[in-house]
């Protein structure tokens, strides 16, 4: 079992003066490489000792993707630290509960990022807690960390270490943190690098933000194989793809949303692109065609390109699919496991038996990607595992084989309609299918006795459309009857909760619209 500090050195060796991260904005392009990253860590280690940081203790990193980020955050695993990646779009509720929950002794910050208080904000938070870090802001705190002189003996990370923590999406509750291993990041990373096809000449463009489980599986995976991390502090779909061209992008990890922007960019020429690999999340629906469109536009085929799994709680970039799967397939979230190490069952919800090979179930995992717990959650940690050692990830699917699985739906969202375990992904395809609809979603409506009402919520393609009724004929003519909407309610938008990887559907809230819509409608 490696640490990170043993990651980064063995990539600096290998790959000496290669470009680790390459970070354009508009004073010029900023390069480091391997050598200097790791002299950087190095640097960065002494001064957080210096601070009185020893293994252990956290550090909490609200930055967006700068080299300074990661540079800390193998420094503060080389000291055996706890990182906590802040998102940058939180604000004083959710730092409150991140602060109190990881009471970090160092917090990092862009105090100028976007106009944004955050000193107003850390000063609110820390003083409510009765918390003390040390805030470091950048660029003259950061600066002080490297220049210092004189420490005392450094504290050294070990593999069970604990050192990164993740937020997860809090779609139907408050976030919890999710922790992991050094060593199980050190070995998700050579998977990663491995699964992807990842080399010294590879360039991955590193928008999703680094505090996030996707984002930073990427990076990992990129500087576990010598490869060159274009960091971008935003998403914005023209700047992306004229770094993409700029710098040769072989690699980029996203959303169906942020391919839908990219390919609205208007004017651009796609047959520039060198992309070719990457895992993509489906969050809304939009991943197939996406995906089509852009081997349309590229004019050749982009087998690397493919819907992925992860969480919090097990990584990101834990599967892909074959580059020969056609496209419908391969936008599928789920695939193949990157490596060894992991298993993967589905089980009845209802009695916790497993299903065979084909049949839905909840999706249980374990092997090293599983989260060594909630962050000073105990009873949440509990409740997410199973006697005989397997994590319960909440989520509907189904196994192909030992090493390969499909996700369908979160079990939440899943509906029982006529006894059958039914996945809504299903109806809002096949809604999406008609040329009026843009976007859709279903959800349950539970019916004392008698399962669930299945509801859809509709985004048309344009103001005028076609009626409720003229879909749910539609939907008769080509799917089974129970599974066709009872009602039809169109939206202009759907409730959605940010995340560090993009916006996602609130279902919970729109089961909660259903029911009130229903109730309208059935008033005198």
């Amino acid at each position: 079992m490696k640490t990170m500090r043993e990651l980064l050195t063995e990539s600096a060796l290998r790959f000496g003066d290669r470009p680790a991260l390459l970070a354009p904005d508009e004073r010029g392009d900023r390069v480091i490489s391997y050598r200097e990253l790791a002299r950087q860590a190095r640097l960065a280690a002494g001064g957080l000792s210096r601070l009185g940081l020893r293994r252990g203790d956290a550090i909490a990193l609200w930055l967006t993707n700068i080299p300074e980020w990661v540079v800390l955050e193998f420094a503060a695993a080389a000291l055996g630290l706890l990182v906590i990646g802040v998102n940058t779009r939180y604000r004083s509720a959710e730092l409150s509960g991140i602060l109190g929950t990881a009471r970090p002794r160092c917090l990092v910050v862009q105090p100028d990022f976007l106009g944004i208080d955050f000193r107003g904000m850390i000063a609110g938070c820390c003083g409510g807690l009765d918390l003390a870090p040390h805030v470091i802001e950048l660029p003259r705190g950061y600066r002080g960390l490297l220049t210092g002189h004189g420490s005392r003996r450094l504290s050294e990370g070990m593999p069970h270490d604990l050192v990164n923590v993740f937020t997860t999406s809090g779609t139907t509750a408050a976030p919890k943190l999710a922790a992991h291993s050094q060593a199980s990041i050190v070995t998700h990373a050579y998977h990663v690098a491995r699964g992807f096809d990842l080399a010294p000449r590879a360039a991955m463009l590193c928008v999703l933000p680094l505090n996030g489980v996707f984002g930073f599986s990427g990076l990992m995976g990129a500087l576990a194989a010598g490869a060159t991390c274009i960091l971008q502090t935003t998403f914005d779909a023209a700047r992306a793809l004229d770094a993409m061209v700029r710098f040769g992008v072989t690699h980029l990890n996203g959303t169906d949303a942020m391919l839908e922007a990219l390919l609205g960019v208007p004017g651009f020429d796609y047959t520039r692109l060198r992309l070719r690999a990457g895992g993509w999340a489906d969050f809304h629906g939009g991943l197939p065609a996406g995906l089509r469109a852009l081997e349309e536009r590229t004019g050749r085929p982009m087998g690397g390109l493919g819907g992925t799994y992860g969480s919090s709680e097990l990584f990101a970039l834990l599967s892909r699919w074959p580059a020969e799967e056609p496209i419908e397939a391969r936008a599928r979230p789920g695939g193949r496991f990157l490596g060894g190490g992991i298993d993967v069952r589905a089980v009845d919800p209802a009695n916790g038996r497993a299903v065979a090979g084909g049949e839905p179930g909840e999706l249980q995992f374990r092997g090293y990607p599983v989260m060594a717990g909630y962050l000073r959650h105990a009873q949440a940690t509990a409740d997410a595992m199973t006697e005989d050692g397997w994590f319960r990830s909440g989520d509907l699917g189904y196994s192909i084989d030992a090493g390969s699985f499909v996700y369908l739906a979160r079990i939440k969202d899943s509906l029982r309609l006529s006894g059958f375990l039914v996945d809504p992904r299903e109806i809002e395809e096949f809604l999406a299918e008609h040329e009026a609809v843009e976007r859709a979603q279903v959800v349950g409506l539970p019916q004392p006795g008698r399962g669930d009402v299945p509801v859809a919520f509709v985004k048309l393609q344009a103001d005028a459309g076609p009626g409720e009724e003229a879909l749910i004929a539609y939907c008769r003519s080509g799917i089974a009857a129970y599974k066709v909407p009872r009602h039809v309610f169109f939206v202009d938008a759907f409730p959605t909760t940010p995340s560090a990887n993009g916006d996602k559907v609130q279902k919970a809230r729109l089961r909660e619209l259903a029911a009130e819509y229903v109730a309208a409608l059935r008033r005198p």
